[in-house]
């Protein structure tokens, strides 16, 4: 099969871009319109192509990063290539992704998690506290959750957006996930009032701590 050019793919993902998407997409601060559903089975098409993904990350094309995070191979990358990596992106699902899709994968992720959590830009901290939080879920042995607490509760109300995102949902997820912890995580998360007021869609939980702690573990009650 012959190898697939990124001005091949380039030339797929404008086929693919929908102004009404862009302008759906644009309200969340990302600059593309192509259907994720569409990004997906074109990524699925192109199978893994480790090669390809890192040639459309660098046309810094917010599409072409997406399908690149699909189809790349998430233990390739060089701890340095990675944190690279999250300062470019810094449009949200990009970022999302990268961390989501990538970086949880990689085998340096612990010692970016620990680099990442402590660095002066508020978008590279919130992909420190976005892997903190899957440990509180995941691996919580060795995590501090205490000393987690009194940095979020310390910090958190004054944390640019991103970043004070981020700590909420660790927040959260320490109050989901560990009963021990669960009271203080609600009682900070109703000092602080942070995401009190977040426009909240019909059938979806706030993201204010409180309520998504108590809905949270009242559903892993009723099962």
């Amino acid at each position: 099969m012959a190898e697939t050019t990124v001005a091949e793919v380039m030339a797929e993902l404008a086929a693919l871009e929908d102004p009404k998407t862009r302008e759906v997409n644009e309200k969340h601060g990302d600059d593309h319109g192509v259907n994720l559903s569409k990004l997906r089975a074109l990524a699925k098409r192109l199978k893994t192509q480790q090669d390809l993904a890192c040639r459309l990350w660098e046309t810094d094309d917010t599409a072409a990063r997406l399908l690149a995070i699909l189809i790349c191979r998430p233990k390739a990358f060089e701890r340095d290539e990675l944190d690279v990596m999250v300062r470019e992106a810094r449009v949200p699902k990009v970022h999302d992704w990268l961390v989501s899709y990538v970086v949880k994968k990689n085998p340096h992720s612990e010692e970016l998690r620990l680099a990442w959590s402590a660095d002066p830009d508020p978008v590279v901290a919130s992909a420190g506290w976005a892997l903190t939080t899957e440990r509180v879920t995941k691996q919580p042995a060795g995590l501090d959750l205490a000393g987690l607490l009194d940095v979020i509760e310390a910090e958190m109300k004054d944390a640019p957006d991103r970043l004070q995102w981020a700590m909420n949902h660790c927040m959260a997820q320490i109050g989901i996930d560990h009963a021990e912890h669960r009271a203080r995580a609600i009682d900070i998360g109703e000092r602080l009032e942070v995401l009190k007021d977040y426009p909240t869609s019909p059938g979806c939980t706030s993201p204010f701590a409180p309520i998504w702690i108590t809905e949270m573990v009242r559903r892993q009650h009723d099962k």
